[in-house]
């Protein structure tokens, strides 16, 4: 593929002389990875002219801060990407996105670099890190957020609540807003006011040919569309902008744990109690382990209206058993977003991989906690709800298709020592195959993609999946970004 020109040899050698001793050093072609997986060389000019028309720093291997920045949320994976472009803004971006299509260079997008499967960074290609994109401007009166991608769920709350305002997204408060938004995202929240993607008002695009792109209902509607829900495939978004609802401060939440040994019969009671919920309700259930050892139940529950009313509602919960801790108390709703921030930590080692159900089994709730009883601490299995406002969006709507979900079930398992790495992911799929006959379909942002076949993947799109592949076509022709739950172009 011919190689773009990017500025006159006047102004590189210009660009070149302008570096430190140790930059003009480094000028040296890389060896890197093509978007096909060919090994390539990079031309030293070339990046030197990349580098000169960046805000943003422009890093290879021998760079301070390379280590730092290639590092994301599971360190399971240590991927060393070829060049990493510290993106300042939309420019950079743009410029980003020209020198790897030029290139075709295999490309990864990091926003909050909370990518389960690790698809945020890649090996040999070029990482267009969004980390320090992170603006947040509320608008109060009109109650609409305009967030940046580099954004963390925490940080967004934060500046929103100040204002008596949210929008519902994640529970983990290190997540980036950008995946999360762009797979679906479900929340504390979710059950009353959907999921983020129903949320988004619009974005701004930087598609695989480097031109910026508005989209909203009314501009490029079907990019859009196809944005909510259909994860990373159309370009790098480099703005949302989203609804804000009015929510306190204070809301009713925490945990409830049983011991193992009634969690067979609470969790049947759970799936009675979660079928009929109000959609103020949130909880969730998770087979896991405490840090004493001891292997429990945990119910996690918030209450997005009146703290009376959801003490009324919550009474049930507290009778699926002989609770040994019962948590749920009045708390600000971003301490209750942090709650699973230090056992979802940065930097540890994870396998994950989850699956929606349409309902909770018996067969399903007692083989788990027959099964759970023999894994080795590390494991988990949440059952996250699904159902509320999340499943009264019609399926064709976005591009998020399983509105028929009742539940997401996530096992999981996590581990600190590389040398536990086998066993770790053996725990977690051990887990996960006593799941997988009552899947169907599943939550691209939690899937293992690995273990996902084209197939499986295009059938996760379900009846959205020709559209889809329309939109694909328009943007990204050429699939540059295709580390994602890939949805493959159509052909003309």
């Amino acid at each position: 593929m011919r190689r773009r020109t990017f500025l006159g040899s006047g102004i590189a050698t210009l660009s070149l002389a302008a570096l430190s001793p140790r930059r003009l050093y480094a000028a040296q072609d890389l060896p890197a990875v093509s978007r096909t997986g060919k090994a390539i060389t990079l031309p030293a000019s070339d990046i030197a002219d990349l580098r000169a028309r960046l805000r943003g720093m422009l890093l290879s291997a021998s760079d301070a801060g390379y280590d730092a920045a290639r590092r994301i949320w599971n360190g399971a994976f240590d991927r060393k990407p070829a060049l990493i472009a510290h993106c300042a803004g939309a420019a950079d971006v743009m410029r980003t996105v020209e020198f790897a299509r030029a290139h075709d260079l295999l490309v990864s997008v990091r926003g909050g670099g909370h990518s389960i499967s690790g698809q945020s960074v890649c090996e040999g290609g070029l990482m267009v890190s969004l980390e320090e994109m992170r603006g947040i401007r509320i608008d109060p009166q009109a109650r609409i957020a305009r967030v940046e991608p580099g954004v963390l769920l925490g940080e967004f709350d934060r500046e929103a609540q100040a204002f008596g305002l949210v929008t519902p997204a994640g529970t983990v408060s290190h997540t980036g807003v950008a995946g999360l938004t762009l797979g679906g995202g479900f929340g504390r929240l979710a059950r009353k006011f959907g999921l983020a993607c129903d949320n988004l008002l619009s974005a701004d695009l930087v598609a695989a040919d480097g031109r910026l792109v508005h989209a909203s209902v009314t501009e490029n509607p079907d990019l859009f569309w196809a944005l909510r829900g259909g994860g990373g495939n159309f370009g790098v978004v480099t703005s949302f902008e989203f609804r804000l609802h009015p929510s306190p401060p204070i809301l009713l939440g925490g945990p409830v744990i049983f011991p193992l040994a009634q969690a067979r019969s609470a969790l049947r009671a759970y799936a009675d109690f979660a079928g009929d919920a109000a959609d103020d309700i949130y909880a969730d259930a998770a087979l896991t382990t405490l840090p004493d050892g001891n292997r429990v139940l945990i119910i996690d529950t918030c209450y997005a209206g009146a703290i009376d009313a959801g003490e009324r509602a919550f009474a049930p919960i507290r009778k699926f058993g002989t609770p040994i801790v019962d948590a749920i108390a009045p708390t600000p709703y971003v301490k209750l977003q942090q709650t699973a921030d230090q056992v979802l930590a940065r930097g540890r080692r994870y396998y994950v991989k989850g699956s929606f159900l349409r309902e909770i089994d018996a067969a399903l709730s007692d083989s788990l906690v027959e099964g759970f009883a023999g894994l080795p601490t590390g494991v988990t299995a949440n059952f996250a709800d699904a159902g509320g406002a999340i499943s009264r969006v019609a399926q064709t709507a976005t591009a998020f298709w399983n509105r028929g979900a009742r539940w997401n079930l996530v096992c999981s398992a996590v581990w600190d020592d590389p040398a536990d790495s086998e066993a770790g992911i053996a725990a977690g799929r051990r887990v996960y195959a006593i799941a997988e006959p009552y899947a169907k379909g599943f939550y691209v942002n939690d899937a293992n993609l690995a273990e996902r076949t084209q197939a499986q993947v295009d059938s996760n799109y379900g009846g959205n999946l020709a559209r889809l592949e329309k939109v694909k076509a328009q943007y990204d022709p050429a699939n540059l970004f295709h580390l994602n739950a890939n949805v493959m172009p159509a052909r003309a």
